[in-house]
This record gives C-alpha cells, structure tokens and sequence, in this order.
C-alpha cells in the first residue's frame, strides 16, 4: 500500500476513535446519572381501613300504592268540579258534585211509599190484634184471623222493600256527591262542569293517585337473594332512591317485598321497597335507580379502585417503598363500593399506592408521589 494511503487511513481510524472516546465519555455518562436522578411523577394514597358498605344497585320504577279512576256512579249534569289539575287533595275533600234533585225527588218518593205502607201496616196489626180476641171469644171465624195475619205479613214485607228502596235512593243521592278516597294528587281533568256524565264515561272526571308514600319496583340477579333474605331477617333493609344517573340521592326508604318467585327468564327475582316520599322527590312513573345495603364489610382495608391494575397474572397495584421507588403488588381485591375496592390480602393499611401514572412504571422505577 503506498504511503499515503496508509497516512489517511490512519488519519480515518484515529478520528473515528476519538469520536466513540467523545461519545462514552461525555453522553454516555450523562445517561446513567439522568436515569438515577429523575423521578416519575404520580399520584398515590395510603391504604385505609374502615367499614365498607356494600350496596347492589339495580334500575326500577316507582309506583303508586292507589291509583284511580274517578268515575260517576250516577248519570246527572255535572255542576261543580272542585279540584285543580295538578292539586294535591286530602281523603273526604270534595271532587266534583253532579246535580242531586233528580236523586232528591226519588227519596222524596221513596220516603212517601215507606210512610203509606207503615200506616197499613200499622192498621193491619191492628186488626189481627182486635180479631185475635174475638176469635178467643168466639165471635170471629180462626180463618179471617188467619187471613189478616197474612196480609199484615205482605204489608210488613213491603214496608222492608219500601226502606231498601229509601237506602238506595238515599245511597244515590250521595253518590252525586264525589270526594277524594284518599290523599292524593289529581291529574288531568276529563270532563268540563255542564257536562252530562254517566257511569259507562271510559276516562270517568279525574284520575287521582297516592304520592305519599310511594314504592319502587326493582329486580335483583337470584344470585343475591340468599344473602338478601338472611340480611332482611336481622333487621330492617335500607334502600336508597337515586337518580337514574346515580348522581343524586332522592329517598331513602326500606324493603317490604320480596317476591314469591325468581322469573326463570330472566333470573332475576322482583323487590318492592316503599318510601316516605314526604318532599314529593320520587314521582309515579319515572326510573331511579334503587340500592339495597346487603351488608358491611367492617375493619376491611380499601383502596381507591383506580388504584388496581390488571395483569397476566391477575390484579395488582404498584406500592411505593420508603425509597421511593415502586414495587407491582399482586393483591386478593374483594367488594367494590363507593369508588374504593378491598383488599383481602397483597396490601396493609397504611402503604402507599399508586393512583394515577402506572403505564409509565415499572418495577423499580423512582418516583415522585403526589396525594391525591
């Protein structure tokens, strides 16, 4: 090779050497010393033990214990409509009042029957008396004694038929009096005061239903029946009324029913709770969501359930060590409630977890924690 081709390829072979002694002695040493220094940030919280109630929530619908459909028993003119639609009434108040005279001239006529049949039957009672004595004196026949105790047995009959008459004509009347059969708010009004109303009319003068107190309606997975009934048997069971969205908590009230039998469509069995309802939140009609305490999980360690991580081999949670350094946990979780998770076993009161950041952790990895 001539020499000065050897001359440049030393020339090459000593840059290229200093060039990798540039880069291990300068950036290379940076790295390490980076790495060692720099922490992740993250959030965390200690572990805490407390009582945990467990609630199983399910989607129902409030009911109303009475509903009806206010109706005329007796045909007549509407006179009077004494509600307003949307009112709350009481039990007894006054509804709607339909024109009593025709009503009034028939216990009118009814009364007068009873009183002409009573004054017969006076008289004939009477007469069997006198002609009793006769007939023990011998001066009358025992067949015209036989013949009046007959009649004023027809007369009696009739004076009976002649006081039901009176009843129902005095129950009519009443009839076109309507009152509220209990407390309750009225709907929509059907009919308009003038109007002629009969008892065959479909959608009758109002429809009046019980808002206090309500009861919703919900199902429950047959799975949690057993542990539901043996919780019912301590004591009463609370259930809550929610918004459909369970943002807002709306009543409070208990179980009443269970009922007999699981829908074997659906596995799921029917439960009625029944609610106060004093401030009129739970309205007939509408879906909330109802949660029923099946029990307390007393003394249990929870984390925030943000906290668990899902793994190949199972949940975890990243603890964080007195090095701040973090360390993946496997850990036995239990019930969830109320955004935080038990920790049967993995986990003791007191260490710190991670809440937010594990993608960017690894076993190892130093970090710089936050409380949540």
């Amino acid at each position: 090779m001539p020499k000065r081709a050897k001359r440049i390829t030393f020339f090459v072979a000593l840059l290229i050497g200093l060039g990798a002694l540039a880069y291990w002695g300068v950036f290379a040493r940076r790295t390490p010393v980076a790495s060692a220094t720099s922490a992740v940030p993250v959030i965390a919280t200690a572990a805490t033990q407390r009582d945990l109630p467990i609630w199983l929530a399910s989607v129902g619908t409030v009911q109303s214990p009475n509903v009806v459909n206010v109706r005329a028993r007796v045909e007549g003119e509407l006179q009077k409509v004494a509600f307003a639609e949307g009112q709350e009434v009481r039990a007894g108040q006054l509804l709607a009042q339909i024109d009593p005279r025709p009503m009034q001239a028939q216990l009118a006529q009814a009364e007068a029957n009873l009183r002409k049949d009573e004054a017969q039957l006076a008289h004939a009672r009477a007469e069997l008396a006198r002609y009793i004595e006769l007939a023990a004196k011998g001066f009358v026949a025992p067949t015209n004694v036989e013949a009046l105790r007959a009649q004023a047995a027809s007369l009696d009959a009739t004076a009976a038929a002649d006081r039901a008459a009176v009843e129902t004509a005095r129950l009519q009347l009443g009839f076109t009096t309507i009152t509220a059969p209990f407390d309750g708010r009225a709907g929509l009004r059907q009919v308009d005061p003038g109007s002629m109303v009969r008892t065959s009319d479909p959608n009758g003068i109002v429809t009046l239903t019980q808002i206090r107190p309500v009861a919703v309606l919900f199902s429950v997975p047959q799975d949690e029946l057993q542990e539901i009934r043996a919780r019912r048997a301590l004591g009463k069971l609370p259930v809550i009324a929610q918004s459909r969205d369970g943002v807002r908590d709306l009543a409070r009230g208990e179980l009443t029913v269970i009922d007999s039998q699981v829908d074997p469509s659906t596995g799921q069995i029917k439960m009625k709770a029944l609610f106060a309802n004093d401030d009129g939140a739970l309205w007939p009609g509408e879906f909330v969501l109802a949660r029923v305490l099946v029990r307390t999980e007393t003394a249990a360690t929870v984390v925030p359930a943000r906290a668990l991580v899902s793994g190949r081999e199972g949940p975890y949670v990243y603890v964080v060590k007195r090095d701040m350094t973090v360390e993946a946990r496997s850990v036995q979780p239990g019930a969830s409630a109320e955004g935080f998770t038990q920790i049967r076993s993995g986990v003791a009161a007191g260490e710190v977890v991670v809440l937010d950041g594990q993608s960017r952790l690894a076993p190892g990895t130093k970090v710089e924690a936050k409380a949540s």
